[in-house]
């Protein structure tokens, strides 16, 4: 089948190159050539495991291309997959403006019947917007001629690619959703869809057909109960420390119950990247728009705020709220691992936070770097001063060395299994703070180490920071 997918970031790349993987012949589109470019050349602007050598394979094959040519692009495809950037506004609300400008162009140049694919992001409702907007356009050119215009259907297909593992997502799905509305158009849409996802429904079918607004809504509604899962989670954790429980028996004990299952059940330092924060503002945005506001999801992103900050004030516990001097080694800037994702990265508001609390802070990361430069440079351009304390390197223990800590904060695969024989012997002293759980507190402590994780057991410094806390509460 012939594909265009409009926009080459994160989902528009893994899309457009998977489906050509399939087969089928897929024209990507940007508006940036010097994007293109750059892909065409071999260089990917986002990191993920095994996207480059697809990508790599599908062009010399021919099945996989890139422009920046509107015309050709919307005339190329019979099924055209809208996957620009939804950014969430300031407040709360997806800003559907490159969502809209593609249906402009599509509807201003389409001449031939199209499946139009929402795989963006959208507010429950965009669908129905989209197809409005391509039906101005085609009445725009078609109101004064005496020809027939060409028909089209706008469907939803959201995404559900977990950054880290998308092409292995996307290439064995748990599940394909389609919200398609029944009419003659959304019927041939939805033969159109069956045929171009029938590999993936080979040995049992995966593929739920709902209305549009049902398919919106199970986006934002999957992304919002595995955010509530984690903020469940790291609240407890908080407790855990309070009463001397270790969350991570807690997690296989409750884990093991079928109903409730283990995936998202591990506490840290607050979800971040492109999709939880997002959706999770954008689902009560819609709810307090129809005079429902979510209560629990107000908790869920009130309680990650809070939690990005809990190992600072663990750190500051420990060294009496003086920070002033001291030296702290971070391994892990990206929000998950084998991403280079830094937007909402719990690493961000740590870091600010010692660095304004007069600390000297040296990272590293195994692919994140670049990213989190630019990052830094934006979280800390009103404070220029405070980037001379922080430094980036690229050998992971060559930072230790004299440092006052090492503090995790993404779980590499690299961070598991480390020397700590030799991290012992760089550190000022044997202390860890964890804010992945990555180690095993008995272990560390038998190793001669001070360990502080999330939740995991009560010790010195999680009593220092109870006390604090309530005196704080009771001020």
């Amino acid at each position: 089948m012939r594909i265009t997918v409009m926009g080459t970031g994160y989902v528009g790349l893994v899309t457009g190159t998977c489906l050509a993987d399939l087969g089928n012949d897929v024209q990507c589109f940007d508006i940036d050539q010097a994007k293109i470019n750059r892909i065409e050349g071999g260089d990917i602007p986002i990191y993920e495991p095994g996207l480059n050598s697809l990508i790599e394979r599908n062009m010399k094959t021919g099945r996989l291309s890139f422009s920046s040519d509107i015309d050709s692009s919307v005339a190329f495809g019979d099924i055209i997959f809208i996957a620009v950037g939804t950014p969430s506004m300031e407040d709360g609300s997806a800003d559907t403006r490159q969502v809209l400008q593609a249906a402009k162009s599509i509807g201003a140049l389409m001449t031939n019947f199209k499946v139009v694919v929402n795989k963006s992001t959208v507010p429950i409702g965009m669908a129905d917007i989209v197809g409005e907007t391509i039906t101005s356009e085609l009445n725009t050119r078609f109101n004064s001629m005496n020809c027939e215009r060409p028909g089209f259907s706008v469907i939803s297909n959201p995404e559900f690619l977990k950054e880290g593992s998308a092409v292995e997502d996307f290439m064995r799905p748990d599940r394909i959703v389609l919200g398609i509305e029944s009419s003659e158009d959304g019927n041939k849409a939805r033969e159109m869809m069956r045929k171009l996802y029938a590999p993936f429904n080979r040995n049992h079918e995966r593929t739920f057909v709902m209305n549009v607004r049902s398919a919106e809504f199970t986006k934002y509604a999957a992304n919002a109960m595995l955010a509530t899962r984690i903020s469940f989670m790291n609240e407890l954790a908080n407790l855990a420390e309070r009463v001397g429980a270790d969350i991570d028996s807690v997690r296989q004990g409750i884990g093991s119950d079928p109903r409730i299952g283990y995936s998202f059940l591990y506490s840290g330092t607050g979800y971040g990247g492109s999709c939880f924060p997002k959706d999770v503002q954008a689902l009560q945005y819609t709810a307090n728009s129809n005079g429902l506001p979510l209560k629990i999801l107000s908790a869920v992103e009130a309680v990650n705020q809070r939690q990005k900050y809990v190992i600072a004030e663990k750190i500051s516990a420990y060294f009496d709220n003086n920070l002033e001097g001291l030296t702290f080694a971070i391994w892990g800037l990206a929000f998950k691992p084998n991403t280079d994702d830094m937007r909402e990265a719990p690493s961000r508001v740590l870091i600010k936070e010692l660095l304004t609390r007069g600390a000297r802070v040296i990272a590293h990361d195994p692919v994140a770097l670049e990213a989190a430069q630019v990052a830094f440079k934006e979280d800390l351009k009103d404070h220029p001063e405070l980037s001379n304390q922080l430094q980036f390197c690229e050998n992971a223990m060559d930072i230790l060395e004299g440092a006052d800590a090492l503090i995790l904060l993404t779980e590499w695969k690299e961070y598991k299994s480390p020397n700590f024989a030799q991290i012992k012997s760089l550190l000022k002293q044997a202390l860890i703070f964890d804010g992945r759980n990555l180690y095993e507190p008995q272990i560390m402590q038998e190793q001669g180490f001070i360990y502080e994780g999330i939740g995991r057991r009560a010790s010195p410094v999680d009593l220092l920071f109870a006390q604090s806390s309530a005196k704080a509460e009771t001020a």
